[in-house]
């Protein structure tokens, strides 16, 4: 089984489009179209189901693409690793981060990494803490930044970053503006604005009130921190953030108040692959991003 073959299979079962596949590769679509079918005479399988404008993948497909994930990536850090020894860096790093983690800067983060690692591109996901730990145990990323309470799920490991507390946020004119602080209690029949049930913050929340037996309902589910803040400000709602929330400016103006009761920290972690070494170049990128004892 040949490397290009599985990666074309990649750019098929990604694109569902043999023509976009062919585009994405940058080959001819009948050569894409030939090393699928050896592929799957290899395989003596189907791995498509041919539509007119479209593909999809067949039970075999969807069990050869977890699959072909590994084995690419695996190729590629081996790739890695050889030319580590040989003193460079270079090839691809896929990573990816909650949008606004506030205690790690995703932007400096990696000019870092490619001032001092000019041959490795990088290619940065933003997406739920959920889907990069899905993305995470597939294969498909190398590392991911990720805040999510509880251990770490199957198929990956956990690299603490930092933790932070949650925090109320709410519009001056609310009821509980005055308040120095908030327990779970006190937002009992208050509307909230929150992120989808993807967001670390968002399961954060859902476990405090779990562990408080208090129910909530969501007004407003968004995806987007500076969406949440602006509905805030509009009074539609109260919002449980982390702490780095609170400190943006687009939140200035909000009231802000710690929260207490059975409330977990929102705890930022790197995310790896349980069971694949970290390649050179996500190594040199831990120990930008990860404190020196745990780099």
């Amino acid at each position: 089984m040949e490397l290009r073959h599985l990666e074309y299979f990649v750019a098929v079962a990604e694109e569902r489009h043999f023509t976009r596949a062919a585009q994405r590769m940058r080959v001819a679509q009948s050569g894409l179209s030939a090393s699928i079918r050896a592929l799957e005479r290899e395989l003596d399988a189907d791995l498509f189901i041919r539509h007119t404008r479209r593909v999809e993948l067949t039970d075999a497909g969807r069990a050869l693409l977890t699959e072909a994930h590994r084995t690419l990536a695996g190729a590629a850090a081996a790739r890695d690793a050889v030319a580590a020894v040989r003193g460079l860096l270079r090839g691809s790093l896929a990573i990816g981060a909650e949008q606004c983690l506030g205690v790690i800067d995703m932007a400096p983060l990696v000019a870092s990494f490619r001032r001092a690692h000019p041959g490795v591109e990088v290619r940065l996901r933003y997406a739920g803490s959920g889907h990069l730990i899905e993305l995470v145990r597939a294969g498909r990323l190398q590392a991911g930044f990720v805040a999510l309470p509880g251990p770490a799920p199957d198929g990956v490991r956990l690299l603490p970053v930092a933790a932070e507390r949650m925090m109320l946020l709410c519009h001056p004119a609310h009821a509980l503006a005055d308040s120095e602080t908030v327990a779970v209690g006190d937002l009992a029949g208050s509307e909230f604005i929150d992120f989808s049930a993807d967001w670390g913050a968002r399961r954060v929340n859902d476990v405090a009130f779990a562990r408080a037996g208090a129910d909530r309902r969501v007004a407003v589910e968004v995806n987007d921190v500076h969406t949440l803040l602006d509905f805030v400000h509009q009074d539609l709602g109260v919002a449980l953030v982390p702490a780095p929330v609170t400190r943006k400016p687009q939140a200035k103006g909000l009231h802000a108040a710690p929260v207490t009761g059975p409330v977990p920290d929102w705890r930022v972690a790197v995310a790896l692959p349980a069971t694949t070494p970290a390649g050179p170049a996500t190594e040199a990128l831990l120990r930008l991003a990860l404190p020196q004892d745990q780099a």
